[in-house]
């Protein structure tokens, strides 16, 4: 009597630990969402989302319940999420870029990518701040300039 192979888990293992994800990677993580109620007669849709970002670290290596954090930056706010490696509702792992790093854990990067943030707000702070030359207001306050061309403009 042969046994077969027991399925045990939807995700296919070997597959996910051949891909070697490691710190310094650029990794793009594709999960699957489920909207509640969304779908026609009020069923649940399922669709799927990237992730794109810099794998910060891996924890407990290829074993079961191994995690890697992967960290992005959206609208200058650094955004991270931690994913099982295992999980059924990751549908793809795509490593678009290896980055040869010196650390196993690059949580250094967050200070780094913070102070990057402050010193652009300080340089839009002064460009907003400088004063306008030559510029001339009537005593009445002028609400919208006129364009080139244009003959008149709106006053208060």
């Amino acid at each position: 009597m042969a046994i077969g192979k027991i399925i045990i888990s939807p995700v296919n293992i070997e597959e996910r630990k051949a891909l070697g994800v490691r710190a310094g990677d650029t990794v793009r993580v594709t999960t699957k969402v489920v909207d509640k109620g969304s779908g026609k007669d009020g069923k649940d849709k399922t669709r799927l989302q990237d992730f794109e970002g810099l794998v910060l670290a891996v924890k407990h290596g290829a074993e079961a319940g191994s995690t890697f954090t992967v960290r992005r930056t959206i609208d200058g706010i650094g955004v991270e999420r931690i994913f099982p490696l295992y999980s059924p509702l990751i549908d793809e792992i795509e490593i678009v870029r290896r980055a040869r790093v010196r650390r196993a854990k690059l949580y250094h990067i967050r200070e780094k990518a913070a102070k990057e943030i402050r010193r652009q707000m300080r340089s839009e702070l002064h460009v907003k701040e400088a004063p306008v030359a030559d510029a001339v207001v009537p005593k009445e306050g002028v609400v919208a300039v006129a364009a080139e061309g244009a003959k008149e403009t709106q006053k208060v």
